[in-house]
């Protein structure tokens, strides 16, 4: 009997399917004492996101702008995670980080409305640039004053 796959919630519509995320254990530097150098407890997940059926085309787009240098020219998003001893906790911070990307990626860039100033905002400007014109300008010493 084939297990059903086991699905991350991203948002009340999207989820993402654990089988489209690689993981590769790796040593980590850091704490661990001599443990570090045995166990290789530091998490690279690896998730494909060009080729994901799980996300729709926009939300794609804005996570791969999202994810900068850790996505692959190929679409490809890398997340390394060590901050901790176990390979457990590692790779649990990595599932957190990559779908904390992907919410942020869920969210529409409100579109900007170009606006100009009114016709009093012009003048309010103008006046006071002229007037700080004035003072600065009878600051000035001219020609003549030291005589």
């Amino acid at each position: 009997m084939a297990s059903r796959p086991h699905l991350i919630p991203i948002t009340s519509s999207i989820s993402l399917d654990e089988r489209e995320l690689e993981f590769n254990f790796i040593r980590a530097a850091g704490p661990g004492g001599q443990n570090v150098n045995k166990v290789a407890t530091a998490v690279q997940l690896r998730f494909d996101a060009a080729r994901s059926s799980r996300l729709p085309a926009a939300v794609r787009e804005r996570l791969l702008n999202l994810a900068g240098r850790r996505a692959t020219l190929e679409g490809v998003i890398v997340i390394a995670a060590n901050r901790f001893r176990t390979q457990e906790r590692n790779r649990s911070d990595a599932i957190e980080r990559l779908v904390d990307l992907i919410r942020r990626a869920t969210l529409v860039p409100k579109k900007r409305v170009p606006t100009r100033p009114s016709r009093s905002a012009k003048g309010k400007r103008l006046d006071s640039k002229r007037r700080r014109a004035d003072v600065k300008g009878k600051r000035s010493v001219r020609s003549g004053d030291w005589d």
